[in-house]
């Protein structure tokens, strides 16, 4: 505040003060009360910003977020990140806030002719669930793997596939077998069937992706749960795999662990994932801040939907 600016006068800015900006009475209406003219409170109400009494700022919660953004693009070489500002109660999953964002990200890239590729699990279903409506009859939603069994109902790649597909008025292609088989021939033998076959490539060859981010390790997705054999956790170990992604293990640098289980299973190879323009990432928690950096690491995202505690998380340990 101004030495030269007496108590009596800065009472009277103060009052002036707080009748239009928090009050928000109009210059005209001030005059009245207080009997001042309306040129004089305008006169009054400079003053008070000259002197420090009220100041103004810009600024909403929004900045932060895309300043984290920014950050994330930055730091992991992404083509665009969604950051939302609320985390789910205890800090374990992905609230509506970022499941909304997901969706709206993936529909702003897409058109009525697009291809979409999705893969399965929580995250992903809750995605679909936030999708809004559309009618795109020559859009088309294809399964990045195969099924893991109707336990897991609108959880699973299948019912993923065409959930969307329903919400945007399009056709489907889904991978009715299963996730995991029995033996790496049985797996190989499916993986050569036409259906199959033209449907993987078709994914592969898909304007945009949407993959959840699952864990290995102390937490495991109950999608892969009844498939980590003991030995299966042993090979984990040894290669200090810390994630999969659309059904693949990777280390916690990024790279792509081969386990018996990879063998086994009947999903787009990664190597195809990096060739889709827009592979969307969508995951949060504290549990999930190694698996998201391993999946980063790797390269296999180009954006990235999560909560601001994940984000400022993945950045310290970028």
């Amino acid at each position: 505040m101004c030495a030269d600016l007496t108590r009596d006068r800065a009472a009277v800015l103060l009052e002036v003060s707080r009748l239009y900006w928090e009050e928000d009475l109009g210059q005209a209406e001030i005059a009245r009360r207080t009997g001042y003219s309306r040129p004089t409170v305008s006169r009054m109400l400079t003053e008070a910003r000259r002197v420090g009494i009220v100041t103004v700022t810009v600024a909403h919660p929004i900045e932060r977020l895309m300043a984290l953004e920014e950050r994330l693009v930055a730091a992991f070489g992404l083509t665009t990140a969604r950051v939302s500002e609320t985390a789910p109660a205890g800090g374990s999953g992905i609230g509506p806030d970022v499941a909304r964002s997901a969706a709206d990200l993936l529909v702003e890239n897409c058109g009525p002719r697009s291809v979409i590729a999705v893969s399965n699990g929580r995250a992903v279903a809750a995605v679909v669930h936030h999708v809004a409506e559309r009618s795109w009859p020559a859009s088309t939603t294809v399964a990045m793997l195969g099924s893991v069994g109707e336990s897991f109902n609108l959880e699973d790649g299948p019912d993923v596939c065409r959930n969307l597909s329903l919400r945007l008025g399009g056709r489907f292609r889904s991978l009715t077998v299963p996730l995991v088989f029995d033996s790496p021939s049985l797996a190989r033998a499916v993986r050569k069937e036409d259906q199959v076959a033209t449907t993987l490539e078709l994914a592969a060859r898909s304007d945009v992706a949407l993959t959840g981010i699952g864990t290995v390790g102390s937490s495991v997705s109950p999608l892969l749960r009844r498939w980590m054999t003991p030995g299966v956790v042993r090979e984990c170990r040894q290669h200090n795999v810390v994630a999969h992604v659309c059904g693949h293990h990777l280390d916690a640098a990024g790279r792509h662990v081969r386990t018996s289980l990879c063998d086994r299973t009947l999903c787009l190879d990664p190597d195809r994932l990096n060739e889709i323009p827009l592979v969307i990432g969508v995951a949060a928690g504290s549990d999930k801040v190694m698996a998201i950096l391993a999946a980063l690491r790797g390269g296999y995202l180009s954006a990235l939907v999560t909560d601001e505690p994940t984000a400022r998380a993945l950045l310290q340990n970028a």
